[in-house]
C-alpha cells in the first residue's frame, strides 16, 4: 500500500497549543494521532506530548506490519494512560493532567483504531463521510438519540464535557476500539482534536478532502476555516490524515 499523508495544528485564540499530531509511514504499514491535552487540568500539553511519545515510541519498537493491530492499539493508550496517571500522581485528582486521544493505524487494505473521550476518526470515500468514531460526551448521547442535530450539538452548553479520558484516575479509561474495516484507494483516514471538528459539518470536512487540491492543502484550508468560524473562542484545532492511493 502507499499512502498520502499530511498533518496541520492552529493554535486558534488560545494562548498555548495543548495538542499533538503524529504520522508515521513505513512501507505499507502507517499510523496517525492526535492528542488534545485538557486545558482545565494541570499542564494539558505536558499530558498530551506523554501520549504521543508514548505511542510513538511503542510503535517503533514492533515488527511491522504488526500481528494483532487492535491488541497494539489498547495496549498503547493503555500506557499512555498509566504513565499520565503516574506523572500527576502528587496532585488532588481533580488537578491531574488528562488528555483525549485518537489512533488509527493502517496496514494490509485494513484500518483500526482506538479513541477515548471527544478526539475523532472519520472514514471518508466517494465524496463522503462513511463513518465517524462516537465521542465519550453526554451531548454525542443527545445526538445518536435523536434529541438534538449536529448544528445544535455545536452551541451545547455541555458540548466541552468528556465523559472519558486519559489520565487522573488510575482506572482504565472506557475507550472505543474501532472493528477493522477494509480501505481501498481514495479513501481517507482522519483523526482531530475536538477544536477541528467542533465547528464543522461532515459534509464540511469531506467537501475539503474531496476538492481535488494535495492533502496537505485541504487539511490547512479546512483548519483555517474551522478556526475562522469558531471566532474568539477558537480552540486549537489538530488533524492528520492518511490517503490510500
Amino acid at each position: 500500500m502507499q499512502f498520502e499523508s499530511a498533518e496541520v495544528s492552529l493554535i486558534g485564540a488560545r494562548e498555548e497549543n495543548q495538542d499533538r499530531m503524529a504520522t508515521i509511514v513505513d512501507g505499507s504499514t502507517a499510523l496517525i494521532a492526535v492528542f488534545d491535552g485538557m486545558g482545565g487540568h494541570s499542564d494539558g500539553a505536558a499530558a498530551a506530548e506523554l501520549a504521543r511519545r508514548v505511542v510513538l515510541s511503542r510503535f517503533e519498537a514492533v515488527p511491522h506490519p504488526l500481528l494483532d493491530p487492535l491488541a497494539f492499539l489498547h495496549l498503547a493508550l493503555g500506557a499512555a494512560h498509566s504513565e499520565m496517571v503516574a506523572m500527576g500522581s502528587n496532585l488532588p485528582l481533580e488537578h491531574r493532567p488528562r488528555a483525549t486521544g485518537a489512533v488509527c493505524l493502517v496496514q494490509d487494505s485494513t484500518a483500526w483504531w482506538v479513541h477515548v473521550g471527544d478526539s475523532r476518526i472519520y472514514h471518508l470515500r466517494d465524496g463522503a463521510v462513511l463513518s465517524r468514531t462516537r465521542d465519550h460526551s453526554h451531548v454525542e448521547l443527545l445526538v445518536q438519540e435523536g434529541l438534538i442535530s449536529a448544528q445544535q450539538a455545536q452551541s451545547h452548553p455541555m458540548r466541552n464535557y468528556v465523559e472519558s479520558c486519559l489520565g487522573g484516575d488510575a482506572m482504565l479509561p472506557e475507550m472505543m476500539v474501532g472493528r477493522c474495516v477494509r480501505v481501498r484507494p481514495g479513501d481517507t483516514m482522519l483523526v482531530c482534536s475536538d477544536g477541528f471538528w467542533s465547528n464543522l459539518l461532515d459534509e464540511d470536512i469531506a467537501a475539503s478532502i474531496y476538492s481535488g487540491v494535495p492533502l496537505a492543502t485541504a487539511l490547512q484550508a479546512i483548519s483555517e476555516f474551522a478556526v475562522r468560524r469558531a471566532g474568539p473562542s477558537a480552540d486549537n484545532a489538530t488533524v492528520a490524515a492518511l490517503r490510500v492511493l
